[in-house]
């Protein structure tokens, strides 16, 4: 078993099984909100199944996908600093994704709620596309956790 040191001692393993939680948490509900908005966006506004949509959208969202991105940066940042990570290049890399990721999080939060007002202010072919974007993070933040290339 590896020894930690650092501020956090004998809790670094739970904090660092938690981060890994609530990052799957977050992928999870990012893979969910840009496609369960690509499913609201021909319905009607107005409508009883737009408001079933909106309803799970808004569930979604501050049951799971907020919290679960507060966390993640709250746990990431403690064991970053924790072990003396700060000056690594791939933390640097890898915070930097996250860092746009969150923004993209805003973004898509945002166009969420624009649609719970009956606005459509993106098409639904660029809500299919900016659904493939959790992806693609998840590959470029896990590889550079793991490999730590640089």
């Amino acid at each position: 078993m590896e020894s930690w040191v650092g501020w956090l001692g004998g809790a670094h393993l739970w904090v660092r099984a938690f981060h890994i939680i609530f990052v799957i948490f977050w992928m999870a509900g990012m893979f969910m909100l840009p496609r369960y908005l690509v499913y609201q966006h021909p319905v009607a506004p107005g409508s009883p199944e737009d408001a079933l949509w909106i309803t799970r959208i808004e569930r979604l969202r501050k049951i799971i996908v907020g919290p679960a991105m507060i966390m993640v940066w709250v746990l990431g940042l403690a064991l970053a600093f924790n072990l003396g990570l700060a000056g690594n290049g791939w933390l640097h890399a890898k915070l930097a994704v996250v860092f746009l990721f969150s923004g993209f999080h805003g973004w898509i939060v945002g166009v969420s709620r624009k649609m719970a007002r009956g606005e459509r202010p993106v098409s639904e072919r660029s809500l299919r596309m900016w659904n493939e974007l959790p992806s693609l993070v998840a590959i470029v933040v896990v590889l550079l956790a793991v490999l730590r290339p640089f």
